[in-house]
């Protein structure tokens, strides 16, 4: 990239998505071009097509939000940039652990997620890349394995992935990943994600009663619930003192801006409640959470 060219990110970036390329836009003079968030928590699609120009570079953009579980419409978001010949990055970090993901039928440039958020271990995650853009691009550090020829004057490449595997191999973390990623497969991603719908649409109902609650993504008006993660507030009560108080109840949840401040910023909030919902967790478990958050609530 060179000085003036365009990346175009969404309003609901990751600040792990957002930080690498603040950094390069610092680094090179580039221009962030910031992809505008309707009031349902949608991504305005008229306002994306607008966005691209002759120096659009990239687009990098999270598959799901994971503040407000929307799931973003990456398929026709990689049809608009590639009309205009525009690669595509896809954060699939919230998407990969919960509902089956085809790169191909996407036909996405590159898609990442961490191995964490996949019941791996932590440290490691995946590189999906089109054959062609990984061959163009350079290795980003050097040792072992990764070359073909070394001399003082040239140095020549193996091709991917080897170009990108420097040094010995981690695989302890590797054996781990594949693992996890075998045990995700064999219960099925589709039973994954059929079970996560039924929790999410079920702790929505029960959410709603509760009198004051402001619930962030999942409009009301839409039979079509969002992934498995619900940020919410109640009236004034900080959203910190929810979470300790939930916390002395033995209820698990995260409070604070969620690595997403130009998301709260958006919402007009400093942070909010999540509750997030996995494979092995049961209707019994959030009954229990909507009673002690209706428990702790009454205490403000």
């Amino acid at each position: 990239m060179h000085e003036g060219d365009e990346i175009i990110l969404s309003t609901m970036e990751h600040h792990s998505n957002i930080v690498p390329w603040q950094l390069q836009a610092e680094r090179k003079r580039l221009t962030i071009k910031v992809i505008p968030m309707t009031d349902d928590g949608t991504l305005d699609m008229e306002a994306y097509a607008n966005l691209f120009t002759e120096r659009t570079r990239i687009v990098s953009v999270a598959h799901v939000s994971n503040v407000l579980g929307t799931v973003n419409p990456v398929a026709d978001m990689i049809r608009i940039a590639h009309e205009h010949h525009v690669p595509v990055l896809i954060d699939g970090a919230q998407s990969a652990p919960h509902f089956r993901v085809d790169v191909q039928a996407l036909d996405c440039d590159f898609f990442v997620f961490s191995g964490h958020k996949v019941y791996g271990p932590t440290g490691i995650g995946v590189l999906y890349g089109k054959e062609d853009w990984l061959d163009k691009l350079p290795p980003y550090q050097g040792g072992g394995e990764m070359i073909a020829h070394v001399s003082f004057e040239k140095t020549t490449f193996e091709r991917p992935p080897l170009k990108f595997e420097a040094g010995t191999p981690d695989y302890v973390a590797t054996h781990g990943l594949a693992t996890a990623l075998d045990y995700v497969t064999d219960l099925g991603l589709d039973n994954i994600a059929r079970h996560e719908k039924e929790l999410t649409k079920y702790a929505l109902s029960q959410l709603r009663n509760i009198e004051g609650i402001k619930i962030y993504g999942h409009p009301s008006s839409s039979d079509e619930v969002g992934e498995a993660v619900i940020s919410f507030n109640v009236g004034n009560i900080h959203h910190m003192d929810l979470g300790t108080l939930l916390d002395r109840l033995g209820i698990a949840v995260r409070t604070g801006h969620h690595c997403a401040q130009p998301l709260m910023d958006r919402l007009g909030v400093l942070g909010t409640v999540r509750a997030s919902f996995a494979l092995y967790n049961t209707k019994q478990e959030i009954d229990a959470f909507v009673d002690g958050l209706e428990r702790v609530v009454k205490m403000f």
